[in-house]
């Protein structure tokens, strides 16, 4: 199998390569391949003739994204437009990595993959638009939603959160904002089980369970020895920023979990990650 990824160099797209020595793959991400360029992109995948194409590639600053939702929109809808037409012309499957986000988060008991997507801020409405962009072009595709990333190497919640109880700073963490922690290298697993089930849909890949930003940030500090650092609990409102996350969009994991893929519970990734950081 040939695999084809975007955003090769982030979180995830560092993970899959991990995940995925036993296939032939070809790895992209800026500057070289821009994907907002479709002659460019295009030009790439047909010297490559890939069978699946692993869409990472994303612009994920939600709050850049609140101060220009074009270029959001741009990068995330019109990016990942010009990749499933490509794939559309290549005949290759396509593997489009979407977020919580595309939900409005009013739902407590969290999210099934069918429920209506209602996106509230301008990254979440780019995600939902690439979303529509996937499902209007192709029929052979996975839609993988996933939630509150990190990985090794990468600037995330929990790289803040101890950066800065080890800098003696104080902390305040927002304690109803609820989600789910997700290790890269879980998603990833997942994610190489699902390209080869040829089952295509609309996926939630969240490692199992559900938490608070605040509960996240004790859990992190406790496992790193750091559990007498006191946390202030605060609310979403106290917590000034540009753009609204949703507040309850916890992930539940239905379809894969039918057809065998499940991922560990939140807590246990993040022990064996800052056992290896």
């Amino acid at each position: 199998m040939r695999i084809f990824i975007t955003g090769a160099n982030g979180q995830l797209g560092t993970a899959l390569q991990i995940q995925l020595t036993e296939y032939e793959l070809f790895c992209t991400d800026l500057p070289e391949v821009d994907i907002t360029n479709k002659q460019q992109l295009l030009s790439e995948m047909k010297g490559f003739q890939p069978d699946v194409v692993i869409h990472c590639a994303a612009y994920t600053d939600v709050e850049g994204a609140a101060k220009n939702p074009q270029l959001a929109y741009r990068v995330n809808g019109l990016g990942t437009q010009n990749v499933a037409l490509a794939c559309l012309q290549l005949g290759a499957e396509m593997l489009h990595i979407s977020t919580n986000e595309v939900f409005a988060g009013d739902q407590p008991d969290g999210y099934e993959e069918w429920m209506r997507i209602d996106p509230i801020n301008p990254y979440a409405r780019s995600k939902a638009a690439a979303e529509y962009h996937v499902r209007s072009i192709l029929s052979r595709y996975y839609i993988v939603r996933t939630a509150w990333l990190y990985a090794r190497g990468g600037h995330n919640f929990i790289h803040a959160i101890l950066h800065s109880a080890r800098e003696g700073r104080k902390l305040r963490v927002v304690s109803d904002e609820v989600g789910n922690p997700t290790y890269a290298r879980d998603l990833a697993e997942a994610i190489v089980k699902l390209i080869a089930t040829q089952q295509y849909g609309t996926y939630h890949f969240v490692n199992e369970g559900a938490c608070s930003r605040l509960t996240f940030a004790r859990e992190t500090l406790r496992l790193s020895g750091l559990g007498d650092v006191p946390v202030t609990p605060i609310l979403s409102s106290e917590f000034l920023r540009t753009s609204s996350p949703p507040q309850y969009s916890a992930l539940k994991n239905i379809a894969g979990a039918a057809i065998g893929i499940r991922l560990r519970p939140w807590q246990d990734a993040l022990a064996e990650y800052l056992s290896e950081t």
